[in-house]
């Protein structure tokens, strides 16, 4: 599996941007995905993560009324739509998927964001100023 992301950037605080995610090779053996970021001298945190076969979704208790993550099936496509961005929002934001029992989880809602998927891309930077 293989994860390419796309769309970060730099925007003021207040604004808004939107992160792709595409998955390819043995994507249709994935069973949920996330994202996860990592500023300077931090580790890495999970963002939101989704449960492909229902939509099922949960986020970090700083992003949520903030992020919004969704997938489109027909695209194969992940995303994550961030709206009232925070300076402190700013890091390196990565896509993540897995297929194992750890995406129960994800369906239950009792995800830690704990950064343990099996699949990762290389990152998009957000900076927020």
């Amino acid at each position: 599996v293989q994860l390419v992301e796309s769309g970060g950037g730099s925007v003021q605080a207040g604004g808004s941007l939107r992160l792709s995610c595409a998955p390819s090779g043995y994507a249709a053996s994935i069973v949920c995905m996330g994202w996860f970021r990592q500023a300077p001298g931090k580790e890495r945190e999970g963002v939101a993560a989704i449960y492909r076969g229902t939509g099922s979704t949960t986020y970090a208790d700083s992003v949520k009324g903030r992020f919004t993550v969704s997938q489109d099936n027909a695209k194969n496509t992940l995303y994550l739509q961030m709206d009232s961005l925070k300076p402190e929002d700013t890091a390196m934001y990565y896509c993540a998927a897995d297929r194992s029992l750890k995406c129960a989880t994800v369906l239950r809602g009792t995800w830690s964001g704990r950064a343990d998927f099996g699949y990762w891309g290389q990152g998009t930077q957000v900076t927020v100023s």
